[in-house]
């Protein structure tokens, strides 16, 4: 998929803004609006800026689907702490409980979707715009040269990767394959069973950004609040059939966000 080069520039513009400011102030990032990731079982916040929650997910396009290794959100049931030299994220609550047949490799470290075994936590993340675009690679799929400012919204769920396909979920119920019948594009579901989301304004996340260099874009966060244990074959076949979204691996997390000043109150 053809990436869009203003978007880059933007990114880039804004990224560049941030820093400064951020190495000026010495501390918080002042002056943006609500941040993610944050732990959902936290309901307080004091950041003023306010934006417009985005439609639900059925009546916004599909621009981009992605994971992050470990949960980037803490939520009731992904607590555990991942400690490593730098951010880590959060695993899900039930790591301990897999059997070792669940915990064999089927991959035997050769996966399609590079350094994922049976005992990681995975936070995926269905991104959605409200431009009329494509589903493709990046942020960048989610805009276009007409609609520069779009409604964001994320649908995440995480998942304890298993090697278990008789009771793991299959990814690739979950995945891209075209629009809808109303025009659309969505994909073939989105996980259930997994309590009900808790839906509050943030930002991007990912690990360029931290509490000192905050993200400029406003996004509408939809967190699933419990894990769900996946097939890690099916997670390996998505990749192996070449995904529009050119996903092949997990991507880093951003710290957690605690600061007050940079969360929304979640009602």
């Amino acid at each position: 998929m053809k990436r869009h080069a203003g978007w880059t520039a933007l990114l880039a513009t804004a990224f560049a803004a941030v820093t400064l400011q951020s190495s000026e102030a010495a501390g918080l990032c002042r002056g943006y609006g609500p941040q993610a990731p944050r732990d959902i079982s936290m309901k307080r916040g004091a950041n003023a800026q306010f934006f417009n929650i985005a439609p639900p997910a059925e009546k916004l396009n599909l621009c981009n689907i992605h994971a992050h290794a470990n949960a980037e959100h803490r939520g009731p049931g992904f607590e555990i702490y991942a400690p490593s030299s730098g951010p880590s994220g959060y695993q899900c609550n039930t790591t301990g409980t897999l059997s070792l047949k669940e915990l064999e490799d089927p991959a035997h470290g050769h996966g399609a979707f590079h350094g994922a075994k049976p005992g990681d936590t995975v936070e995926v993340h269905w991104v959605y715009t409200s431009c009329n675009v494509t589903p493709g690679p990046g942020l960048g799929a989610c805009l276009s040269e007409s609609c520069a400012n779009p409604q964001l919204r994320v649908e995440s769920q995480v998942f304890l990767l298993a090697n278990n396909p008789e009771e793991g979920l299959d990814f690739n119920d979950f995945i891209y394959e075209g629009p809808s019948p109303d025009g659309h594009h969505q994909p073939k579901a989105l996980p259930s069973g997994t309590g009900e989301p808790v839906v509050f304004a943030g930002s991007t996340t990912g690990p360029k950004y931290s509490q000192s260099v905050c993200s400029p874009l406003q996004v509408t966060w939809s967190v699933r609040p419990n894990c769900a244990k996946l097939d890690i074959q099916s997670l390996h076949e998505w990749a192996a059939e070449g995904n529009i979204f050119e996903e092949n691996h997990a991507h880093g997390v951003r710290p957690l966000v605690t600061a007050p000043e940079l969360l929304s109150a979640i009602e």
